[in-house]
């Protein structure tokens, strides 16, 4: 028997209700065109949050050079309905997107990257359109300022990961996808929600030389202006 955190219960919860992020359990319910109405919204929402186009460097990272990835999924609770997955694997899914999308940054600074898998979903197969599925991971996240020798971020940060939506996995991943194809997609995706949370706290990153060059410049044209 599996014993869920109140944290696994609740996000399960969610995906049993919510048609955008867990189980379609309605869908029998609509005629054809809603239904085809109802799939275009949930695969173009599903578009733009996934992980696996890097897109372009984020500038609120500042002079960021990605330093030790470090991830650790030995406590990981494994959801109702779960496919298991080892430790290591969620280990090497999870480092090998984080340093494909923080490797890119050729700042000066170094910065570490700690992951805590807390708990995941590995959706099993399900009825199509009608009970599907979807996976699930949920992280703790702390940044580590090399420089200064500690963390910036004082307690860890959650994020709740859902897979991508696709023709594969609006059928259900568990019907189309293997564990590590699963495992795959929401590394990507957690990578990204890193990626985002940390431009949303630009303080915590020194900024370019050329940054700071500039704005000096642009400091002394006003001074000799005024």
């Amino acid at each position: 028997m599996i014993v869920c955190p109140p944290v696994i219960r609740y996000v399960w919860t969610q995906c049993r209700t919510c048609p955008t992020a867990g189980v379609i359990v309605t869908m029998a319910s609509f005629s054809l065109s809603r239904r085809a109405a109802l799939l275009g919204a949930v695969l173009f929402l599903a578009a733009c949050g996934g992980g696996g186009e890097l897109g372009a460097q984020r500038g609120e990272l500042g002079d960021f050079r990605l330093g030790h990835t470090i991830v650790v999924a030995d406590e990981a609770t494994r959801g109702p309905a779960s496919r298991p997955a080892e430790p290591e694997e969620w280990e090497a899914a999870l480092k090998a997107e984080i340093e494909r999308r923080f490797g890119r940054y050729d700042g000066d600074s170094f910065y570490h990257i700690a992951v805590a898998v807390q708990g995941y979903v590995l959706a099993i197969p399900g009825i199509p359109l009608v009970a599907a599925p979807r996976s699930f991971l949920i992280i703790g996240v702390t940044v580590w300022d090399d420089a200064g020798g500690g963390r910036i971020n004082d307690t860890s940060h959650r994020i709740v990961v859902f897979e991508s939506l696709s023709g594969e996995t609006m059928l259900g991943s568990g019907l189309t996808q293997s564990a590590e194809q699963q495992m795959a997609n929401l590394s990507r995706n957690a990578a990204s929600m890193i990626e985002r949370w940390m431009a949303s706290n630009p303080d915590w990153f020194r900024p370019r030389p050329e940054a700071v060059q500039t704005t000096a410049q642009a400091a002394g044209e006003d001074a000799g202006g005024s």
